[in-house]
């Protein structure tokens, strides 16, 4: 009675919260995850017969759909046929073609899995896809998704991996037709579920999560860790709600099909914080010949561009003597060349900001010495994602960015100057405009008039 009591109050809304605790005379403020601790702990108080059936109420009020045993959703064990290619293996049996990623808090002692909650039919996919439907929009080929180990996704600066709820999954397609659409399911834990819920942020406008839900696209490829990349004409719904796309970018020339650019999706908003009732996520697409896509769903933490740069300075600053060795390299005369370059002439300004720089940094891939400042660089990163070098345009990710250990000695040392000369031993001067320079003689010339006339002026007073 407790057992599936307590699963009842789990799957319950804030609003039906409230109201069972304000109906048992109970506190009813506060987050979602307090509230339901109370209700939890109301029921482990041997409550009363009329807080049992005000629970049912509630429940039938929230789930009116026809319901399931845990009976009819028995959960198979690891080596079950119907769990076969799942990634986890434990958790509620789904409907052919959901992929869910089970979790090991709902196993019971010795590996057997606990009871499965009742859940209603229409929570099991969308709307449309009953389970009797359900197979009829999905390939037969596609029953249960492949699951593709060697697929992986680019790691995201700004966002700190905490679990992986699907792990990359191939989106399987019937070739014979044109628009494919398949579906998957995962579980959030007790403890996904506190950490997500703990998240919020209200003080904006929006309520914000700093641990996420992230759905990524990519194509299904093993070679290396795959960018962000959307199927054709990508349409995504998380529990039957239509989920919000990146916009399309304007086209760059006149005919050409504008583009929706390649990103990870927060689908946080749309995800239900419930430990018993399972998320289903619909995806179509347009099949393509020749190439095949993956998705995944994360759990993540966002992070700031503040965070970044604190990890960043905690590399430490590199040895000086590697830009040397550089310097040398590139001012070492080539025999076949005709042009023998002697001098190497750098900017102690950032070229994105035309500010002097602060932080000088570049990537460990990039074979210029010009750095970029680190904080104006991954704060623009920030706001759009791009990792490219401002000065060779180049790739340069933010796990190959390096401070430079000889452009700080130098920044520390050259005050009034915001050019350099490096020399072909590898040491450097300051670099002055033409105009800096008349200045600075003409300085010297007038300095050296006043002390003549001031020497003049005391031997005639003498």
């Amino acid at each position: 009675m407790k057992s599936s009591s307590s699963q009842m109050v789990m799957s319950l809304r804030v609003s039906e919260l409230q109201v069972l605790l304000g109906y048992a005379g109970r506190n009813k403020h506060g987050r979602k995850h307090e509230l339901l601790t109370k209700a939890l702990h109301l029921l482990k108080a041997d409550c009363s017969p009329a807080v049992h059936m005000k629970i049912k109420e509630l429940y039938r009020r929230r789930f009116p759909a026809k319901m399931v045993s845990h009976s009819e959703l028995a959960l198979p064990g690891p080596h079950h046929p119907a769990t076969a290619g799942v990634v986890g293996g434990g958790g509620a049996a789904l409907p052919a073609g959901l992929t869910q990623l089970a979790y090991e808090g709902h196993a019971g002692h010795g590996g057997a899995p606990s009871p499965a909650a009742l859940l209603p039919l229409s929570l099991l996919g969308p709307g449309k896809h009953e389970l009797t439907g359900l197979t009829h929009h999905l390939p037969t080929s596609a029953t249960l998704h492949p699951v593709h180990p060697d697929v992986k996704l680019q790691r995201l600066p700004f966002y700190d991996m905490l679990d992986e709820l699907i792990k990359p999954t191939s989106l399987a397609s019937d070739n014979s037709q044109r628009f494919q659409e398949t579906c998957f399911a995962f579980a959030l834990t007790p403890q996904q579920v506190q950490q997500i819920s703990s998240s919020m942020d209200i003080s904006g406008t929006k309520c914000d999560f700093s641990v996420q839900v992230q759905l990524r696209f990519c194509l299904s490829e093993t070679s290396c860790p795959q960018e962000d990349h959307f199927p054709p004409n990508l349409c995504v719904k998380v529990n039957g709600k239509p989920c919000n796309l990146p916009g399309y970018l304007p086209p760059t020339k006149n005919g050409v099909e504008p583009k929706r650019p390649s990103r990870p999706i927060n689908i946080t908003s749309l995800v239900r914080l419930s430990t018993t009732v399972p998320n289903t996520i619909v995806v179509s697409w347009t099949a393509e010949i020749g190439r095949s896509y993956s998705m995944a769903v994360y759990l993540v933490k966002q992070q700031s561009s503040t965070v970044l740069l604190q990890r960043l300075r905690a590399k430490g600053i590199r040895n000086p003597d590697h830009s040397r060795a550089l310097i040398k390299e590139k001012l070492t005369a080539d025999p076949d060349s005709e042009i023998a370059t002697t001098s190497l002439r750098v900017s102690l300004l950032c070229p994105l900001g035309k500010m002097r720089l602060m932080i000088p940094c570049r990537a460990l891939t990039c074979s210029h010495l010009q750095c970029f400042d680190a904080t104006l660089y991954i704060q623009m990163n920030e706001k759009k994602p791009t990792w490219v070098c401002p000065v060779c345009d180049k790739k340069a990710p933010y796990e190959h960015l390096i401070i430079d250990g000889l452009f700080v000695e130098i920044l520390n040392t050259c005050m009034d100057c915001d050019e350099i000369q490096f020399k072909e031993d590898g040491n450097w001067a300051p670099m002055r405009s033409k105009k800096e320079v008349q200045e600075v003689s003409a300085a010297s010339y007038n300095n050296g008039l006043d002390g003549k006339m001031g020497e003049q002026g005391c031997f005639r007073t003498g």
